[in-house]
């Protein structure tokens, strides 16, 4: 016995059935084979392909069709032209076999040849069209191999080449930020006690609305560097894309359709809400651009099951999807290669910084999802935003009641160790009334605190020399001050206050540059906050476990 692995299949092309019993017989020896017969010669190339032939035995002397034309038949098809082809004959003649031969075949056999010639010859040619059939499916593997990772290399360096520029806005905004706080800081004191004339208060408005587009750019640098803070809650997307409903048809404009398609039950999910709001309008504003005004904006939101198919991006686990379609021209795919790219744009000059899609890129990222972007010049581009899915009810958002330059007369102790920051905004704080101590870092306030000062509000900057962190003044004045209030601020809190860039919620923070307005509402809203928990008898312990919770 022949122990024959692999399996031969071998196929029987003969216009006389007995035949069939003959090759059985012969193939007795082989162990490991099946024979299939066919009496039909016209059928040679469907039946081998349906069977999965490794060798064929083909009669010489058929009617209608003989040995040559089947075999010919198997070489013209592209399935079958490799497969080895056996011709039995009764003819032991030199010329027809070399006709044979001529035409394809691969052996030639008189009949009826002794079954362990057959059986040599079988496995020797089967052997080899299943070696070949191997040979080719390792090719062809390696190439799908090689693709892949030709795109995952393309990939990396697409990676590696937004990381190289994410790092360099990242730097460029944080020195950028404390820049704008001196400029805005002193402008708006100038403004506040300056008893400027209409004309000097006019140019100052001015020069602070360039402060507010450059704190927006530095935002946008943040956003796309995955370096901005994210003030993370667990929020009902459902909710938050309602009530952005009108916002995003009056941003469109009369001649656009919007279409808001929620999944009932959709989950939740938790993200800052605010940046949220802000990536969903860009882009709206960019699928009006893309729609020149008319067309359909669909905006979708649904769930995605950990077995849901979605796109190859995404990885498994729960996602709140929102997808944000547009009908409009669509992108070639150059463009779409670059379009999160900070700065590049295909908008004309004036009309476009390129940082809208480059923000909602580094947001979702930095919330821990992934944003997919599909585009076809003249049908449109769909961004889907995909947010990892929380079992957590949503929180219920205490509100910060914004009143202009409102002040009083508590203590705020302002630490910060850029000298014209501080400068600037002690002056604002005690313009609008209060007492206001200062300290150059958290080693010289640790002192002012030593000393018994009554303080209200340490407003301290996160990133600052010395022995002792910002973190460190916090924790120590929550234990010494228990009723004192803690806002810092920053230009840049990444790896400080921010963890994988998300903030506890027990933690406040005011980004720089910041406005008088923004910084006397969230100092009111503190101090008022402060006030009411002492009536309440909330302790300070009691008041962050609320936080953390979401319960404020």
């Amino acid at each position: 016995m022949i122990d024959d692995r692999p399996e031969c299949s071998v196929l029987l092309i003969d216009d006389e059935p007995f035949a069939q019993d003959i090759i059985a017989h012969g193939l007795q020896g082989c162990t490991s084979h099946t024979l299939c017969y066919e009496s039909s010669p016209a059928r040679a190339v469907e039946v081998a392909r349906e069977v999965r032939a490794t060798v064929v035995l083909v009669d010489l002397r058929m009617p209608d069709l003989d040995g040559f034309d089947v075999t010919a038949s198997l070489r013209a098809h592209p399935d079958t032209e490799d497969l080895p082809v056996i011709v039995l004959s009764s003819e032991d003649d030199p010329e027809i076999k070399a006709r044979a031969f001529a035409v394809g075949a691969n052996d030639y056999m008189v009949k009826w040849p002794d079954p362990r010639e057959l059986v040599a010859r079988v496995r020797y040619h089967s052997g080899a069209c299943i070696a070949r059939r191997q040979r080719d499916a390792a090719f062809a593997s390696l190439r799908v191999s090689q693709e892949q990772l030709a795109a995952s290399q393309s990939a990396l360096h697409q990676a590696q080449k937004m990381e190289a520029i994410g790092q360099l806005t990242g730097g460029v905004a944080h020195d950028f930020n404390n820049v704008l706080q001196i400029i805005g800081g002193n402008l708006q004191l100038l403004k506040l006690v300056g008893n400027l004339n209409d004309n000097a208060r006019s140019r100052v408005d001015m020069a602070l609305g360039g402060v507010e587009r450059g704190a927006k750019l530095a935002a946008h640098l943040l956003a796309f560097a995955r370096r901005q803070p994210l003030q993370s809650v667990v929020v009902d997307p459902g909710h938050l894309l309602r009530d952005m409903d009108d916002m995003m048809r009056r941003v469109l404009g009369p001649s656009a359709r919007v279409v808001t398609d929620i999944a009932p039950g959709l989950g939740s999910t938790m993200v800052d809400p605010n940046q949220l709001n802000n990536v969903l309008l860009n882009l709206a504003i960019n699928a009006r651009d893309a729609m020149a005004g008319s067309g359909t904006l669909t905006i979708r939101a649904c769930n995605v099951a950990p077995d849901d198919e979605r796109p190859p991006e995404v990885p498994q686990g729960s996602f709140i999807m929102i997808e944000v379609a547009d009908t409009g021209k669509g992108m070639p795919q150059e463009v779409l290669l670059r379009a999160f790219e900070p700065f590049f744009t295909t908008k004309p000059t004036g009309q476009g910084t390129g940082l809208g899609l480059s923000m909602a890129y580094g947001f979702v990222k930095q919330s821990g999802g992934e944003l997919v972007m599909r585009s076809e010049v003249g049908r449109g581009t769909s961004v889907r935003i995909y947010l990892p899915r929380s079992d957590a009810a949503p929180a219920a958002i205490e509100p910060v009641h914004s009143a202009p330059l409102a002040g009083g007369l508590e203590t705020i102790l302002v630490v910060e160790d850029e000298l014209d920051v501080r400068s600037s905004t002690c002056g604002i704080l005690s313009a609008l009334g209060y007492e206001v101590l200062e300290a150059e870092d958290a080693q010289s306030a640790l002192e002012i605190i030593d000393s018994g000062r009554h303080i209200d509000l340490v407003f301290t900057d996160v990133i600052m020399p010395g022995p002792v962190s910002s973190l460190q003044l916090g924790e120590i004045v929550r234990r010494r001050l228990p009723h004192a209030q803690v806002l810092y601020t920053s230009g840049y809190a990444e790896g400080v206050l921010a963890h994988e860039g998300k903030l506890d919620a027990s933690v406040h923070l005011l980004q720089k540059p910041y406005h008088p307005d923004a910084l006397s509402a969230r100092i009111r809203h503190l101090l008022r906050r402060a006030k009411r928990d002492q009536k309440a008898g909330v302790s300070p312990p009691q008041r962050a476990a609320q936080n953390h919770l979401g319960l404020t």
